[in-house]
């Protein structure tokens, strides 16, 4: 057994079973993360609530998760490691309660950013724990490696471990798989860890409460624009532009205030680093066109009309390609290769993934087109996420490293609201165009026109409807098979635009000579994720 320099668990228990149950304790966090978007409809049916709202519900969990990080370092100092995990997943199991017996929307809220706060402290305690006991570099990478990969396969896994459950019952009952999945955990625990703690208890006095409540206002109210920005119609909206405001004052309050404290709640010095900032560029774009994918599942849902069932089964492809990206992209990293042979190769999946979607999209098609572009899209992202993440840490020295790692989560947040704005925005004013344009080509004398028009009343009337009737319901079969078209040239526009951006990095990438300057590699045997 290998020697243990913090006895935080008792001598009976294996180091291989301390390891696997510290990486456990983190994966029903990681499920309820985007567990929403698992089926956005079916969640939708049962708060008896709009698809936005799904959608700020998530970002709100994320928002919790990116708000509490920097604050959560000194519950940590507060309680002992035991203390700690106790009492952070018996709230999480309790939040998970009030998820399943609530139908209130607005209960829901709430009670998701707790969520993602108790996410926060329970992923950063069993990374802290398993970097403490990993002695080589090595070891860190690795399991750096395998949290990420664990944490970007959740929404593709989530799909696909909820589909039939979502199907064959209420959308609540994933709360309490939920719930469930967190006992074994717990139990071991209670029974498994000692009371040990490394340094003497520092009460919970001087917390710097103010920041995190103005920093979690802020990517609260950045998740609200990005969401209902476009059903409200942006600064035509008072609750848009009011949002706005509150963003630049809070925002000034908060770069002022982090300048004149002692001990800053996000040290901004992180910014004086060129590679800190180009991996922030890197991950933020990562992120927009990562979830470009979710036009993609609409497309199945919609246009080729598959069952959420089959669509998560679908995606498995997708799910492989994210492991076996995080494996090759680990590989990588341990040889110490430079930072552009693993984003070029990352970045040129992505943009084959979207060419080949954007000639894939039709109105028929066979599900089988699309097994490779999906993998091509995982191996994509599993290249490029873990490494740039250690990127972004090893930019900057090892003592302002969580604030890098903060930056670094808040910059994904920042991206995942960024996408979901994009693709509203472009939803709406693309198909709008299409429409209008199709409109301006269709008419009543247009052969065409006048030829399916035809067809369609004389099927209707074959199976026993009235002639009236038929010819009202071939013109509603029309303006359906324009809705059609127009979502289908809409995401055709969209990845046409995620073609460019992609080609554009890439070619920044290829020629940007600092890039290779920076040692890859985790400083801190005490880092925490970001």
């Amino acid at each position: 057994m290998a020697k243990r320099q913090m006895p935080f668990f008792k001598r009976w228990v294996p180091e291989w079973l301390v390891k696997i149950i510290l990486f456990a304790m983190t994966l029903p966090g990681i499920i309820i993360f985007f567990l929403p978007l698992a089926n956005v409809n079916a969640a939708a049916g049962y708060y008896g609530s709009e698809p936005a709202d799904i959608q700020f519900a998530v970002a709100l969990f994320y928002a919790g998760y990116v708000g509490f990080y920097s604050l959560e370092r000194r519950f940590f100092s507060f309680l002992a490691a035991k203390e700690y995990f106790l009492l952070f997943t018996t709230l999480q199991i309790v939040a998970c309660l009030i998820c399943y017996f609530t139908r209130e929307i607005y209960v829901l809220f709430p009670v998701r950013f707790i969520q993602g706060m108790l996410f926060a402290g329970n992923v950063n305690l069993s990374l802290t724990l398993i970097f403490t006991r990993l002695s080589s570099e090595r070891g860190r990478e690795i399991s750096f490696s395998v949290f990420f990969g664990i944490l970007i396969c959740a929404l593709p896994f989530n799909n696909l471990i909820t589909a039939d459950l979502i199907d064959s019952y209420n959308f609540n009952i994933v709360y309490k798989t939920a719930i469930f999945s967190y006992l074994p955990g717990l139990i071991f625990l209670t029974f498994a860890m000692s009371n040990y703690r490394t340094h003497a208890r520092f009460h919970l006095y001087k917390l710097d409460w103010q920041s995190f409540a103005v920093f979690s206002t802020i990517l609260v109210l950045i998740g609200y624009i990005a969401i209902f920005g476009q059903e409200y119609y942006w600064l035509e909206d008072n609750r848009i532009l009011g949002s706005i405001i509150a963003i630049i004052i809070l925002g000034g309050i908060s770069v002022f205030r982090q300048h004149s404290i002692k001990r800053p709640y996000i040290d901004l010095q992180v910014f004086r680093y060129r590679n800190f900032k180009v991996g922030l560029m890197i991950l933020f774009v990562m992120y927009i066109c990562r979830f470009a994918s979710g036009i993609t599942n609409t497309y199945f849902a919609t246009e080729l009309h598959l069952d959420p069932f089959y669509i998560s089964y679908i995606n498995i492809f997708n799910l492989s390609g994210l492991v076996i990206g995080v494996i090759i992209a680990c590989c990588m990293v341990l040889q110490k290769k430079r930072i552009q042979y693993i984003w070029v190769p990352g970045f040129l999946m992505m943009l084959l993934f979207h060419v080949l979607m954007y000639y894939s999209f039709d109105v028929q098609a066979d599900e089988f087109n699309y097994y490779i572009p999906l993998f091509l899209q995982g191996l994509g992202v599993g290249l490029i996420m873990v490494p740039t993440i250690i990127f972004i840490i090893s930019s900057v020295p090892a003592s302002i490293g969580p604030s890098a790692a903060a930056m670094g989560l808040a910059i994904r947040y920042l991206g995942f609201c960024a996408s979901i704005a994009l693709i509203n925005f472009f939803e709406f004013y693309e198909k709008s165009r299409h429409y209008n344009a199709f409109q301006d080509h269709l008419s009543a004398v247009d052969p065409f026109v006048k030829d399916f028009l035809h067809k369609q009343t004389a099927k209707l009337i074959a199976r026993g409807m009235p002639e009236d009737h038929a010819v009202k319901a071939s013109d509603k079969l029309l303006v359906g098979r324009m809705n059609v078209q127009d979502h289908v040239r809409f995401a055709m526009d969209y990845y046409e635009m995620m073609i460019w951006l992609l080609a554009g990095f890439l070619l920044l990438i290829m020629l940007f000579p600092y890039l290779n300057r920076t040692a890859l590699y985790l400083k801190s045997r005490r880092l925490s994720p970001a």
